[in-house]
């Protein structure tokens, strides 16, 4: 999924010399500085314990589960909706509104069989009809969804989203009202992990019947999790309540979450400290060194399966069919020294796509990464001239990213490396999320643009299929076919061992075409307070408010 993190000022930065971009970067909080201790006391207990406050960084894009793509948007759906399987503590998947399922010595076919008792949060019995809409509804291009790829291994559903079929002939199928099963054209041992995402969930017919594009509004949505939507305050919070009519309330232990939104994760620092958040998002990089030493036991850092990335904008000048130019740029980046001196929480830097961690799969490296940084720059000067680039002629380039600390940081970081290696001259716009994704969807005016992944699944498929040719998400138009036939040779292949050695093979033909610069792989970062039971880390960084739960600071 994509993501959004968390500005000394909103607009447009033009970089000069290294000087100056790096007296900039130190202006924006880079560096090291001694951050303020808070007056503000961490309070030891919550008096309501019933009411669980999460920070969950900018404001979700949509709430409807078939057209959400943001981290934020997915936080929330996961505690209003739920699918056949869930993200269990390990991150691998485990049994939700299905409690079990059988699978074919083939591995083309899945069964899946619901729980007893299934509801709506409206009363409304659920069954496996239900299930079945929503991943039609997912395929069916009048949605317009983002993620509708991502069923691609099931039958029929790539002729679907291609409009060559109808949404009914999707290979997914409901025998009788307890039972799904799932047709695949070519085994997908991700398919569990896959139906855990949001895109999958299920649909109210009725609602949608009744409300359109509304039917996912507070007051509107009726949902199958463990809580129910019950407002959304846009620019402020969205707030939920408990379903007391999901199949397992009875270990719910909260009556509310609320979900504050924040651009800025010195605001979400400010208002945990205050003692209004009992969870935060993200942890800022100025208070990281004073947090660590203040506030250890609420600290949370753990490996996540996530990268931080500049696009670049493929279907225009300078970057269209240009890869010895975009190699070049990525030549020039120190991404050992963004990722300890400008983000500075542990991050590793990236020199491939997809991140370690990763089940079943050996990560892979641009063919430079081992070499001494001189060479580099080297290699780097000889493509940017023979690009026709120069002192006299240098080449002008525009960063746009979102608001936000850490995206300022990096962007001033990033353009001082380029023009002081290269020469470049780096215009940098920032803007708000919301703006910069339809900025980047049109293609029209982005040249590079800072966006992130988070795998949907443990599976190096759910990073690779990103820059697949005409895949939903796929932000910079990057179009290989050779890269694609790996992946569909992939996607065919029943042995294990060598469906993984085609997916590293496309991961090393997409870096060699560099239409995307990987600049850092996540961890997971957050605040927790003492007294927030049940909280557990893990690499798809999910926690379900439902697992959670408030009691005595410890």
């Amino acid at each position: 999924m994509m993501t959004t993190s968390t500005s000394c000022a909103r607009g447009v930065w033009r970089t000069g010399w290294l000087l100056a971009a790096l007296l900039a970067l130190a202006a924006c909080g880079g560096g090291e500085q001694k951050a303020a201790k808070p007056a503000a006391a961490t309070p030891p207990a919550k008096a309501d314990v019933t009411t669980l406050t999460r920070g969950n960084g900018p404001e979700p894009d949509t709430l409807d589960p078939q057209r959400a793509r943001t981290d934020s948007a997915f936080n929330i759906l996961r505690d209003v909706f739920e699918g056949l399987t869930a993200v269990g503590p390990d991150g691998g998947a485990v049994p939700a509104a299905a409690s079990s399922w059988d699978v074919s010595k083939d591995g083309l076919e899945y069964t899946f069989h619901l729980r007893d008792g299934l509801k709506w949060s409206n009363g409304d019995r659920l069954v496996a009809g239900d299930f079945v809409a929503g991943m039609q509804r997912l395929v069916d291009p009048a949605t317009a969804s983002p993620y509708a790829q991502i069923l691609e291994p099931v039958v029929n559903a790539a002729a679907i989203t291609r409009g060559e079929k109808k949404p009914a002939e999707l290979g997914i199928s409901a025998p009788d009202e307890r039972t799904v099963v799932i047709r695949l054209q070519n085994p997908a041992p991700y398919l569990l992990g896959l139906l855990a995402q949001p895109g999958a969930f299920p649909v109210h017919g009725p609602s949608l019947a009744a409300n359109g594009a509304e039917f996912a509004r507070p007051g509107k949505m009726v949902s199958n999790g463990a809580f129910v939507l019950e407002d959304w305050v846009v620019g402020s919070e969205v707030v939920t309540r408990r379903n007391r009519n999901y199949w397992n309330d009875a270990a719910t232990q909260l009556e509310r979450v609320h979900f504050f939104h924040h651009a800025d994760a010195g605001t979400e620092f400010r208002q945990y400290r205050a003692g209004q958040l009992d969870v935060t998002y993200v942890v800022p990089p100025q208070q990281f060194a004073w947090i660590k030493q203040n506030l250890p036991g609420e600290l949370r850092i753990s490996p996540q399966l996530s990268v931080y990335y500049y696009g670049f904008n493929l279907a225009r000048p300078p970057f269209k069919d240009r890869p010895d130019l975009r190699r070049a740029l990525s030549l020039v980046i120190d991404r050992d020294k963004l990722a300890s001196a400008v983000t500075g929480l542990g991050e590793a830097p990236a020199y491939g796509w997809v991140p370690r961690g990763v089940a079943d799969y050996t990560p892979q490296h641009f063919d430079y990464a081992s070499r001494p940084y001189a060479e580099r720059v080297a290699e780097a000067r000889e493509l940017y001239r023979k690009a026709g680039y120069s002192p006299e002629k240098p080449l002008k380039v525009e960063i746009r990213y979102n608001t936000g600390e850490v995206h300022n940081r990096l962007a001033v970081a990033v353009a001082a490396m380029w023009k002081d290696a290269l020469g470049v001259e780096t215009t940098l716009y920032a803007e708000e999320f919301r703006a910069l994704l339809q900025t980047i969807q049109a293609r029209k005016e982005t040249e590079v643009f800072r966006s992130s992944w988070v795998g949907d699944y443990n599976d190096a498929y759910s990073f690779l299929q990103l820059l697949q040719t005409g895949f939903g998400i796929n932000l910079t138009g990057y179009s290989n076919p050779r890269y694609d036939a790996l992946l569909a040779e992939a996607t065919r292949q029943p042995d294990l061992a060598r469906r993984r050695a085609l997916l590293e093979e496309a991961e090393r033909v997409m870096l060699g075409d560099t239409p995307v610069l990987p600049l850092y792989f996540y961890v997971n970062k957050h605040l927790v307070k003492p007294y927030v039971r049940g909280w557990q880390d893990n690499v798809m960084n999910v926690q379900y408010s439902k697992d959670l739960g408030l009691g005595p600071a410890t």
